[in-house]
């Protein structure tokens, strides 16, 4: 038996989803906070990988396994491994965006810096 894996999204998709403004949606950037300084998308929650020591054991009592959760990261490297991680956790509904916020910053909204 494989180990359930995780869909990806791109951007666009993403843009669609934030759009809808949906309740449920469960959004996770896990760049460093220095990263946030310079950029980010509203509604995420910030769990960098760095500090993973400090949230890991919070995972499952601050997030639904169960509900739909998007990961981002610069360029979606990061956020793929967050993706198999979270999946490993037993989480059944997980999607990578592709590109990250450096392709959601290109192709969605420009007002969002590059770095």
């Amino acid at each position: 038996m494989t180990a359930q894996s995780f869909s990806e999204i791109n951007v666009q998709q993403l843009a669609q989803r934030l759009a809808q403004a949906d309740p449920e949606l469960q959004l996770i950037d896990v760049r460093e906070p220095q990263e946030l300084a310079l950029a980010q998308i509203n509604g995420f929650v910030n769990l960098p990988l760095s500090e993973y020591e400090q949230w890991n054991g919070e995972i499952s009592t601050r997030f639904d396994a169960n509900a739909e959760t998007m990961v981002l990261c610069h360029h979606g490297v990061r956020s793929a491994q967050m993706c198999q991680w979270l999946v490993a956790q037993g989480f059944t509904n997980v999607k990578n965006i592709t590109g990250g916020i450096a392709a959601y910053s290109i192709l969605v909204d420009p007002s969002i810096p590059q770095y």
